[in-house]
């Protein structure tokens, strides 16, 4: 089912308060929404009707949540956050924006099937065209500005915290991975399912290597602050497109 995307809010999901915090500190109008178990706030934000909600870890978690807030009425998709680099010219603080999504962990080859394919589903999800140059062209601004580099690539998502090297190396050499995260190709699946545009957002707060762990507790904050400068960008330059048809 495809929808009219000029007929309802813009859902912007992170998996943790902190990626979202800046969000929420700026938006306006600000009003709850009952989405069952998830805490979802309506609001304004760069002049454009959101969504405003936090996941939790994991692919479960986030494909729950973007049906909820499809079900309240989001007719479009970004996924904000932070990620672990996986490209080798990725720096802590760099923006990935997502070209696709792939489930990294999903592994039914012994029926025939490509590592990281989901049974009855394309390999990879593929980002809204409009929502993809609005982030991209956001990013650049923010990335100029702060002295950082915007790669559009794939978001390699499992239920794993990537933290060594070797495992980096089979992300980047058997999908192509730009980063690694735990939610966006499960949002992706589920948007892709309804007809729903989306994107991914993520800034690296460390190398998906042996100093991961240290690299993402030292860094969330300020790659957080960066991916939500990021999405005021992309909702400023998706205002005109999405706006309700005048009567």
């Amino acid at each position: 089912m495809s929808r009219d995307p000029a007929d309802g809010p813009t859902a912007v999901i992170a998996a943790m308060p902190e990626e979202l915090a800046g969000l929420r500190a700026v938006a306006t109008g600000s009003a709850p929404v009952a989405a069952g178990p998830f805490e979802v706030t309506a609001a304004r934000l760069e002049g454009v009707s959101v969504l405003l909600a936090e996941c939790g870890i994991g692919k479960v978690n986030a494909a729950a949540l973007t049906q909820a807030l499809l079900g309240a009425g989001a007719r479009r998709v970004i996924m904000t956050g932070v990620a672990g680099g996986v490209d080798p010219a990725l720096r802590v603080g760099d923006i990935v924006v997502s070209v696709d999504a792939v489930q990294h962990d999903v592994d039914v080859r012994a029926l025939g099937y490509e590592p990281g394919q989901v049974p009855g589903e394309s390999l990879a999800w593929v980002a809204d065209e409009a929502l993809h140059a609005f982030a991209l062209a956001a990013a650049g601004e923010v990335a100029a500005n702060a002295g950082v580099r915007v790669v559009a690539g794939r978001i390699a998502s499992g239920d794993q915290f990537v933290a060594d090297a070797a495992h980096v190396a089979v992300l980047r050499e058997q999908f192509g991975a730009a980063c690694a995260e735990m939610e966006g190709a499960a949002v992706a699946q589920v948007c892709a399912r309804w007809g729903v545009p989306w994107v991914i957002v993520r800034s690296v707060s460390d190398t998906a290597d042996h100093d991961a762990e240290v690299d993402f507790r030292a860094f969330t904050r300020s790659a957080a602050d960066r991916s939500v400068a990021v999405v005021r960008g992309t909702l400023r330059r998706s205002r005109a497109a999405y706006a309700p048809p005048r009567a």
